[in-house]
């Protein structure tokens, strides 16, 4: 049901996204490293950090 269907702005704070990465059954990332040339697996927690340092950098600017 939509409270308010007319809408067109949706605000989240960083605590519903964290919520929402936590509800996932399971999320990892792969990073190519090319030192390594090999792919390396970060877990939900890394992808959390580099999530909040992505919006607190697009705030600063």
């Amino acid at each position: 049901m939509d409270i308010n269907p007319m809408a067109r702005n949706f605000t989240y704070d960083i605590t519903d996204l964290y919520n929402f990465i936590d509800g996932l059954a399971d999320i990892s990332a792969l990073v190519y490293d090319h030192q390594l040339q090999a792919f390396l697996p970060y877990d939900r927690q890394w992808i959390k950090q580099k999530m909040f340092q992505h919006l607190k950098n697009q705030f600063q600017m």
